[in-house]
């Protein structure tokens, strides 16, 4: 399913019902803001292995939509494939039968800039890893901070996070 929405709404968002209001950037990053086109476009990915392809599929079709270039969408698929893929493996309690079990992707364009935004039940917090030279993994948010200009994340109530990216 694919939701293109607008809400004008702003206060303290949870993880089952955080989109991206009207004007929607992260804090962290409102300095890089220019004026220029905005649009926004959300996406709901279930738990499962064909999520992250599907992901990376739906922001190529966002990205063509709103004629941003070829290596933008590039840089921004692989941002949007290892903040997906830690997004599912860490951020989803499927555990607890109680909570959500999907995670919600917003692509917010503000100008030339393109934020991509993970909303996830998990309490985990993500963290720059510094793998050995053996481990088979550990170096995706290492990609992101490469490949972005800034990228962060915040809590949300009663639980969850949002996990974000910056790219131009």
């Amino acid at each position: 399913m694919i939701y293109v929405q607008q809400i004008t709404a702003h206060g303290q968002w949870t993880t089952f019902d955080w989109w991206p209001p009207i004007g929607w950037w992260p804090e962290a990053a409102g300095d890089l803001l220019v004026p220029g086109p905005s649009a926004s476009a959300t996406f709901v990915l279930p738990p499962t292995a064909s999520s992250v392809h599907a992901a990376r599929s739906f922001t190529a079709g966002a990205l063509s939509g709103w004629g941003l270039g070829a290596e933008l969408a590039d840089n921004l698929e692989l941002v949007v494939s290892e903040l997906a893929t830690n997004a599912l493996r860490h951020g989803l309690c499927l555990d607890d039968p109680r909570r959500e079990r999907t995670v919600h992707m917003s692509l917010v364009r503000r100008g030339p800039l393109i934020t991509c935004a993970f909303t996830d039940p998990g309490s985990s917090v993500p963290v720059l890893r510094y793998p050995g030279p053996l481990d088979t993994g550990g170096l995706g948010l290492h990609i992101v901070e490469s490949l972005s200009l800034r990228w962060g994340w915040s809590a949300l109530a009663p639980h969850g996070k949002i996990v974000w990216a910056v790219l131009s």
